[in-house]
C-alpha cells in the first residue's frame, strides 16, 4: 500500500508508544523535525531511524534549516548561520557562497538521517514584505532570486538532500505573517507574472514544492493559494511545476476551520500532500482521517521524489567551510576572533 498523503511533525525527542503505533498504521509519506525534536546528534539519528522503522518505508524526513531565525539545529552541536539575505549581501560571490552554505548544511543533515531541507525560499524581498519572511529571502529582483535559489538547490543536492521550492506561487508581497493571519495580495496578475512568479517558473524542475497561504486577489478573490483549485492549476500549468506539491503547515492561522477541513480543502484543490507540524495527537488523528493513501499522479510524483534523493559525494567539509568564510566572513559568534 502506498504511503498516506501526509507529512507529520512528531511531538518530542523520541517517539511515544502512541506515535509508533499510529504511524505504523497510517504510514505517512514523511516527517518534519523542529527544535523540540533535536537535542544531540545521536538522539536525532535514533529518532529518524525510529520514524522510518515505524512506517516500514524509507520516509522523507524534512527540516527547516534556512539559517537565521528559521534554524532548527543550533549550537553547540550544529553550526550557527546568519539570515540568508545577510550572507547574500556580504558575499563576494553570492552564487558560490550560497551553494557552499547549503552544501555544508546538507552534510550536517545527512549525518542525522534527514534528507530534505525546506529551501530555497524563492519569494522576492520587497519593501512591504512582512519581517517574518524578509531576511529569509535572497534578493529584491527576480533575476537575483532565481540565481541564488538555484545555487541553494544545487548545494542541497550536492550534499545529498532534496530541496523544497517555497512558497508557491510567491509570498513576497504579503504584509501579514501567515502563521498568525491570512495575507492578501492585491497586485494584478500581470505584475505577478512579470516579477514574483519568475523564479518559481525557472525552478519548476525541482522535485518538491510548498504552497503559500496567501490570497491573490487578482487571480482568486477569496481563497488562499493552498486551497484554491485555480491557483494550484496556475502552479502546475502556468509555472510548470511538476514535482510533489505539499501544503505549508496546515495548522497556521492563515487558514480557517477545523484542521481536518483545511487539509481536505487543500487536497481537493490539487495539493499532493498535507504538512502538519505541531505534533498534537488530536490534530494528527483528524488530519490523518482525510489523508488517504497516495494514488495516481500524486503517488507518481511522490515516488519520483523518493527516487531523486541523492547520495552525498565524499568531501572535505573543513575545506568548504574555509572557502565559505573567505567569501562571506566568519560564522556568527566567530566575528572578531
Amino acid at each position: 500500500m502506498a504511503p498516506c498523503a501526509a507529512i507529520f511533525g512528531p511531538w518530542g525527542a523520541e517517539l511515544t508508544d502512541w506515535e509508533r503505533g499510529f504511524f505504523a498504521e497510517t504510514r505517512p509519506l514523511g516527517f518534519i523535525l523542529f527544535a523540540r525534536n533535536c537535542n544531540t546528534p545521536d538522539q536525532v539519528r535514533r529518532l529518524t531511524e525510529d520514524l522510518r522503522a515505524a512506517v516500514g518505508h524509507d520516509a522523507l524526513v524534512l527540516i527547516d534549516q534556512e539559517g537565521g531565525r528559521v534554524q532548527r539545529l543550533r549550537p553547540p552541536h550544529w553550526r550557527a548561520w546568519r539570515p540568508p539575505l545577510e550572507d547574500v549581501a556580504k558575499a563576494r560571490d553570492p552564487d558560490r557562497a550560497m551553494a557552499l552554505r547549503y552544501r555544508i548544511i546538507g552534510h550536517e543533515l545527512r549525518a542525522l538521517g534527514i534528507d530534505v531541507n525546506a529551501v530555497p525560499c524563492a519569494d522576492l524581498a520587497r519593501p512591504e514584505t512582512h519581517p517574518f519572511l524578509h531576511n529569509r529571502c535572497y534578493g529584491e529582483t527576480a533575476e537575483t532570486v532565481t540565481c541564488i535559489a538555484r545555487a541553494v538547490a544545487r548545494g542541497c543536492l550536492e550534499g545529498g538532500v532534496l530541496p523544497v521550492l517555497k512558497h508557491l506561487p510567491g509570498h513576497g508581497r504579503a504584509r501579514a505573517d501567515s502563521h498568525l493571519d491570512l495575507a492578501r495580495v492585491a497586485a494584478p496578475a500581470a505584475a505577478l507574472e512579470a516579477s514574483d512568479f519568475v523564479p518559481f517558473r525557472a525552478l519548476s524542475d525541482l522535485p518538491l514544492g510548498m504552497t503559500a497561504h496567501v490570497v491573490f486577489e487578482g487571480l482568486d478573490q477569496d481563497t488562499p493559494a493552498t486551497q484554491a483549485p485555480g491557483m494550484i492549476r496556475l502552479i502546475r500549468e502556468d509555472l510548470g511545476f511538476g514535482g510533489l506539491l505539499m501544503t505549508d503547515d496546515i495548522g497556521m492561522q492563515a487558514l480557517s476551520g477545523p484542521v481536518e477541513a483545511r487539509a481536505a480543502a487543500a487536497l481537493a484543490a490539487g495539493c499532493d500532500v498535507v504538512l502538519h507540524c505541531n505534533g498534537a495527537r488530536d490534530e494528527i488523528e483528524r488530519v490523518a482521517r482525510v489523508c488517504e493513501p497516495l494514488t495516481g499522479l500524486a503517488e507518481a510524483r511522490a515516488r519520483a521524489a523518493l527516487a531523486a534523493r541523492p547520495a552525498a559525494a565524499p568531501v572535505d567539509i573543513s575545506t568548504l567551510v574555509a572557502e565559505f568564510e573567505c567569501l562571506v566572513g566568519p560564522a556568527p559568534g566567530r566575528e572578531g576572533r
